[in-house]
């Protein structure tokens, strides 16, 4: 399995972050996993250019949408990849909240995989309503993605899926896993528009929101994901390295 630690911009002091990439570090090597790190912008080429392990991979929390140049602020995917950094987290719905609109997240899409770079792209209703009218909302942000690719870039996106309305709860007033098996059918039921059947089911989907190590064997086991999207769970080492050791 693949788990992603989206440290967001929770860990403030290069020495906590050297302490999370030690503990992730010894899970990684020692586990049947692999561990993504994605660190604060400030910290990514520090911290994936000396902390060398073959199943420790380190990610960038976004890219900008254009090439570069006159942009204050923004991180090319020269930049990322300059690092070492594998992958690139794209249209978080932290960043949908902050404007990235899903032709926006196209673009994105677009600089990574120029810069050979995975994007994981995230998805995810913000609420559910009793028409399901959610099912068309995540229709249209998978849609938005894969209508403006070329066949073979299609085969090189991770999903991500991440209910709005899940992040940030306590594990118990998170996705069930009979939901969440629902859920990957249906984003699998959508890629067939675009994918070849077996191409279908080789994508990547992981599934992030309210990921704990209390629910993380019942989500990850039996439902049709490939690993998780882990957000605060993943800023402390002790939680971690529990959640990690809890999957099967």
């Amino acid at each position: 399995m693949i788990i992603i630690a989206n440290w967001k911009a929770k860990v403030n002091t290069i020495a906590d972050a050297k302490k999370l990439v030690t503990a992730s570090r010894t899970l990684a090597d020692k586990g049947a996993h692999t561990i993504v790190i994605a660190p604060p912008a400030p910290y990514l080429g520090l911290l994936s250019l000396t902390s060398p392990s073959k199943k420790l991979r380190f990610a960038s929390q976004d890219i900008t949408a254009t090439g570069g140049g006159s942009e204050t602020g923004e991180v090319t995917g020269q930049m990322i990849s300059s690092t070492k950094a594998s992958y690139v987290i794209i249209g978080h719905s932290e960043r949908r909240a902050l404007g990235d609109t899903d032709s926006v997240v196209l673009l994105k899409t677009k600089q990574a995989l120029s810069s050979k770079l995975t994007p994981v792209v995230c998805i995810g209703e913000r609420k559910r309503d009793e028409e399901a009218e959610y099912l068309s909302h995540l229709r249209s942000q998978v849609d938005a993605v894969y209508v403006g690719l070329l066949p073979k870039e299609r085969n090189s996106i991770i999903l991500a899926y991440e209910p709005v309305w899940a992040i940030g709860k306590s594990a118990s007033e998170g996705i069930t896993p009979d939901d969440l098996i629902e859920m990957i059918r249906y984003i699998r039921k959508i890629l067939a528009a675009y994918l070849p059947a077996k191409k279908v089911e080789d994508t990547i989907i992981l599934y992030g929101g309210a990921v704990e190590a209390s629910n993380a064997r019942v989500l990850a086991e039996g439902t049709g994901i490939h690993g998780l999207l882990v957000g605060h769970a993943s800023t402390d080492a002790k939680t971690f390295t529990a959640l990690v050791k809890a999957l099967p």
